[in-house]
């Protein structure tokens, strides 16, 4: 279980990273085209979700993370979850709420950087992704594994 706490630690560090390195280098909405016509760096600061949804709502965004992480940390204590997919799950969720929750609390926004050039995609940054493939993971524990985990239990 310490693992899955360790690599959502390293996660957030590096999210934090990326953030401050795009602060650093990169005035606001300037933009560094990485791969021409596809992707580019390009720094924004939200203040909402995905497309600026419910932009300037920081009590909203507060509540939500709080909820979210104090539910995965009792959940993934209490059932004591051993599939490794579920616990991978658990470290890519935490890293990405927390990570994003960090910038609300320090800025009144998250930063943003990555930007799909070839699609109308909302710009993200490392929590996002960590997000997506921490649910993306979960989807698959919960659809193929879950119950098989539930028998062995009984």
């Amino acid at each position: 279980m310490l693992l899955y706490y360790i690599v959502a630690a390293v996660l957030i560090v590096v999210d934090q990273l990326t953030k401050w390195g795009i602060v650093q280098n990169f005035e606001l909405y300037e933009e560094q085209v990485l791969i021409p016509g596809w992707f580019s760096l390009f720094y924004i600061q939200n203040t909402g979700a995905a497309w600026g949804i419910f932009a300037g709502r920081m009590w909203f965004f507060y509540i939500i993370t709080a909820v979210v992480v104090l539910y995965l940390v009792y959940t993934f204590h209490k059932s004591k979850i051993q599939h490794k997919l579920a616990g991978w799950s658990f470290a890519f969720i935490l890293a990405g709420a927390i990570g994003n929750f960090i910038d609300r609390l320090m800025n009144g926004y998250v930063v943003d950087m990555f930007r799909f050039d070839f699609i109308n995609f909302p710009i993200f940054n490392v929590a996002d992704v960590c997000l997506v493939i921490g649910v993306g993971l979960m989807i698959i524990y919960v659809l193929f594994f879950e119950e098989d985990e539930t028998e062995i239990k009984q």
